[in-house]
């Protein structure tokens, strides 16, 4: 039974409901061990004090975010472990800029996501109207992914095959050597690859990164770990059954867990199958 989600976003980012407490209640409800908060970070390669309104939060509440996260995790002690995290967006080239503004702060775990290619956010269904060609996109795509992970600022690798939420969907055999690579250097950096169940919220039949992925993921030997990406306080957890049966049939028997930027594993207890 999965007991951990490591991905959440609050009403600080601006297009996420409910606070932070809201999140804690329902992990607690659904008998969860561990609950990861990480609320979108600032877009720190901008000026401006909030450049993205409704993106992220503004530079000015990350030092309020980590206070109020702090306090939830030492009053909820001992009923549910409070995970200090944060989704930051993986720019090239700005990875000081990213450095400085994460330093200050004592993240439990922080994740790494790919938006923005070529300066525009590949959820931007606008960007995809009569381009003839994606796989130019889904290369650069695939590019940063593995830039996300080598560049040592991270844990976790965030919602790995997102780009195909809006984009025009690629022939399989043309991506899955973009796919390959970008795990393979995962692997060699040796970072944590979240299932992402916002991807059954967005694509209907599987979670971010795909089973196939999954599976190279298991063979290379990857850490992967559960995420709801829940916006909202009713999805934490979210299609938690659907990646227990998946992870079941692929023979994934642990999740990585975090604590003070340290990795380690919590076992999957074997489902029960009622005859």
């Amino acid at each position: 039974m999965i007991t951990v989600d490591y991905h959440t976003h609050h009403v600080r980012c601006g297009h996420a409901q409910g606070q932070v407490e809201e999140y804690i209640k329902q992990a607690i409800a659904l008998g969860l061990s561990e609950i990861g908060i990480s609320d979108h970070a600032p877009i720190y390669w901008q000026d401006g004090n909030d450049p993205m309104p409704n993106i992220a939060m503004a530079k000015d509440e990350l030092s309020a975010y980590v206070e109020e996260v702090l306090r939830l995790k030492e009053q909820y002690a001992g009923r549910i472990a409070v995970r200090l995290g944060l989704e930051v967006d993986y720019i090239e080239g700005a990875e000081v800029e990213c450095a400085a503004m994460l330093a200050p702060y004592p993240f439990d775990y922080l994740i790494g996501s790919v938006h923005y290619v070529h300066g525009r956010n590949v959820y931007d269904a606008q960007r995809w109207h009569g381009l003839s060609d994606p796989m130019p996109i889904y290369a650069e795509y695939y590019r940063l992914l593995a830039k996300s992970a080598q560049c040592g600022l991270f844990d976790i690798i965030a919602h790995s095959t997102a780009i195909i939420a809006y984009a025009p969907k690629p022939i399989p055999q043309a991506i899955e050597p973009l796919q390959d690579a970008a795990l393979l250097a995962i692997r060699q950096a040796d970072v944590c690859l979240e299932i992402n169940t916002s991807g059954y919220r967005k694509l209907g039949n599987e979670p971010f990164p795909s089973a196939r992925m999954i599976a190279l993921a298991r063979d290379l030997g990857i850490p992967l770990t559960f995420s709801s990406d829940a916006h909202r306080p009713n999805e934490v957890g979210y299609a938690r059954d659907q990646v227990e049966a998946l992870l079941s049939r692929l023979g994934v028997t642990e999740l990585a867990r975090f604590e003070a930027r340290q990795r380690a594993v919590i076992a999957l207890a074997p489902r029960v199958v009622y005859l």
